[in-house]
């Protein structure tokens, strides 16, 4: 602590040291600097790309839609869980895009999403998509 002799008034005047706060300071700067990139957290997406040109005829994509209990919707039709991985394989064996599009029910668990998407990728499927449900409206 600084401590100023009074010269002409005659007493000790009091200032308080600004060092120990600004040391201070500077650790927690030193911190929250160092902290900051391991708080970053990504997920990698892929945005349509606008093209002004006309483009050939799309072909339809594919749906997955799952439900609780193991029902799936593959294009409407219903695939059961056991010929789901052969179905797919079908499917994907002469399309030139190899995109799948998952809407999963809102009871259905997290990991049964996640296996459906396995058997997707073991049977050649390259970009997955994910459809959000009806509920869920952007436009209110």
């Amino acid at each position: 602590m600084a401590m100023a002799t009074g010269g002409k008034k005659g007493g000790a005047m009091n200032d308080i040291n600004m060092t120990p706060m600004i040391d201070v300071l500077l650790v927690l700067l030193v911190i929250f600097m160092i902290m900051q990139p391991m708080l970053q957290r990504s997920i990698d997406i892929q945005l349509p790309v606008e093209k002004d040109e006309p483009t050939a005829p799309a072909v339809p994509p594919i749906v997955l839609e799952v439900f609780p209990g193991g029902q799936y919707l593959l294009n409407k039709s219903p695939v059961p869980a056991a010929m789901l991985q052969a179905r797919m394989l079908e499917v994907y064996s002469n399309r030139p895009d190899r995109v799948l599009f998952v809407k999963a029910d809102g009871a259905v668990r997290y990991g049964e999403v996640i296996a459906v998407m396995d058997i997707a990728r073991g049977a050649g499927v390259e970009v997955l998509g994910a459809v959000l449900p009806d509920e869920f409206s952007f436009n209110n």
